[in-house]
């Protein structure tokens, strides 16, 4: 089998790239504890996830007892029929029942409300695999499958993606590097980090396939990973509060990376992951500067900070990353909409923000200056080098394949309480659909999309070609997408409570019912998507079209 592996996986590997434009996919999540959330629920999100969109409802199934389980290369391939999740590479032992899911680049969330969100991070260079030679074989985007076919609760699925990545070895499959998840269910939200441990590593050694550390969420914390590490100390003496591999400190110890009778402590992130780069602690800093402006000094980087900071990307430095906490206590509860405004930030009004480039600024024929309407916080590849544009990492992004944000409410049934927010393309043009944990099939337009074939009948091309027309005249077009999207998602919240009330009186006389209620309507509120971006799209290209 090991044979097969070495001609599969570089060809998977270069599509990522590919699909990357070699920067990595910049992964954000957010996190919010029960007791720091607005309505109590807890909050796991994540943007910008692999470039398998489509979203589809796995089936929990039954097998017999000593059946195993396939263990699969190319789960994230977009170029893959629907229900092929890639190539097998090994098996693990099944479970007699599975639990339904919600299937893409990176499944997300069960039928129970268990819901995981990943981060590609970096790590050391000597840690790193070579793929065509390495016998690891668990990616993280198959944990987290595996998970949630077999698991309620974070703690347990923390453990169990622990178990994996030891027995199995951890295989990256995103640009060779380590991953974050943050595993959360209704009453708690679990940190887990994974680094590979070279290509010598040897199933039969007993040695750990990974090095690996999880640390539980305080329930009034929040949290942002920003493809980075962000586990500090480690106590593994604690174990309400601590998961790790067992070879998690002493791995450091026998490279020479960590002295135990030193002065100093172990610290996690500092001994495996190597010097933070600027669009990580970009995001950090964005969101605990607004979330917590009070627990530290925070660098200056709002526009109107000082009359010497402008749009100046030479005066830009990198912080220590120590002054970023693991979590933090927020200064104001966090909604569901809190979070998907920061899914949708662009930096604006920061030194980060791409609109406020020198460059964009052209005369307003009254002796000053002003901004083009072509200004855009995506300018492409091509357009930042024509105008000297230095790039950014936006939370938002362009073409971002999907993104979403698992709400999981304890005071409801899992198929009510659970709702699976998803956008398409691009959080700041996209709207989001909620999907019920009880849906039991998703409209084809969310399951539809071909990158090498355009088609009206799929949601993510309706709104790709919207995201691409607002480049005809942004700074006007994007007020266009927003008088659409914006009063749609108003109307999905101001029914919340209504389509929670209906469903669970429905449920309470019969659950199957209750399934189809919620299952038309996510579907309904899809299609209408669809049809509200295709004819978006074509009023956008008869207002703004260049031969005007």
């Amino acid at each position: 089998m090991k044979g097969s592996v070495k001609s599969m996986l570089k060809p998977v590997f270069i599509t990522i790239l590919l699909f990357s434009g070699l920067d990595l996919f910049p992964c954000t999540i957010i996190a919010v504890g029960k007791k720091a959330s607005s309505d109590g629920s807890v909050i796991v999100s994540h943007t910008d996830c692999g470039p398998d969109c489509r979203i589809r409802v796995v089936h929990g199934q039954s097998f017999n007892k000593g059946e195993m389980a396939p263990v699969h290369w190319g789960i994230q391939d977009i170029y893959r029929p629907l229900d092929d999740f890639g190539d097998v590479i090994g098996s693990i032992p099944q479970v007699e029942r599975t639990y339904t899911y919600f299937h893409s680049a990176y499944p997300h969330m069960n039928e129970h409300q268990l819901s995981i969100a990943e981060s590609t991070t970096s790590q050391r260079e000597t840690l790193k695999v070579d793929m065509a030679v390495c016998k690891q074989i668990m990616t993280v985007e198959q944990a987290q499958a595996f998970a949630l076919q077999r698991f309620k609760t974070a703690r347990e699925a923390t453990e169990f993606i622990g178990h994996l990545m030891s027995k199995y070895g951890f295989l990256p499959s995103c640009v060779g590097e380590s991953e974050t998840l943050v595993i959360g269910d209704t009453k708690e939200i679990w940190i887990f980090e994974v680094f590979s441990v070279g290509s010598d590593w040897d199933p039969d050694s007993g040695e750990p396939g990974a090095i690996w550390a999880a640390q539980r969420v305080p329930e009034d914390h929040a949290l942002v990973v920003a493809n980075w590490s962000i586990i500090k100390e480690v106590d593994e003496t604690d174990h309400d509060n601590y998961m790790v591999s067992s070879n998690y400190m002493q791995f450091a110890i026998d490279k020479g990376w960590y002295d135990p009778q030193g002065s100093k402590p172990f610290i996690w992130q500092e001994v495996y992951a190597p010097m933070v780069r600027e669009w990580a602690t970009s995001r950090m800093w964005l969101f605990y500067s607004t979330y917590a402006p009070g627990y530290a000094s925070w660098p200056e980087r709002r526009l109107e900070d000082g009359p010497m900071m402008g749009y100046n990307q030479y005066i830009q430095y990198v912080e220590p990353l120590s002054i970023y906490p693991t979590s933090v206590r927020p200064e104001h509860k966090i909604s569901v909409q809190d979070v998907m405004a920061f899914q949708r930030s662009t930096f604006e009004g920061t030194i980060y923000d791409m609109t406020e480039d020198y460059d964009w600024y052209v005369p307003d024929g009254k002796g000053g200056m002003k901004k083009s309407p072509l200004a855009t916080p995506f300018p492409s590849k091509d357009l930042r080098e024509l105008m000297d544009i230095n790039n950014r990492r936006n939370v938002a992004r362009p073409q971002g394949y999907y993104g979403m944000i698992a709400q999981l409410r304890d005071w409801l049934p899992d198929p009510i309480g659970g709702i699976y927010w998803v956008f398409l393309d691009n959080a700041y043009t996209s709207p989001y659909v909620p999907i019920y944990a009880g849906t039991r099939e998703i409209a084809e337009c969310y399951k539809n999309f071909d990158p090498t074939t355009y088609s009206n009948l799929s949601a993510c091309w309706a709104i790709d070609f919207v995201d691409n027309l607002l480049y005809l005249k942004w700074q006007t077009a994007i007020k266009d997408v927003w008088a659409v999207r914006d009063p749609f998602e108003a109307r999905l919240f101001s029914e919340r409570d209504s389509i929670d009330s209906r469903a669970l009186e429905i449920y309470k006389k019969d659950p199957d019912k209750a399934l189809e209620y919620l299952t038309g309507y996510t579907q309904s509120n899809m299609k209408e998507i669809l049809g509200m971006y295709n004819q978006l799209h074509d009023r956008l290209i008869v207002k703004y079209s260049n031969s005007r």
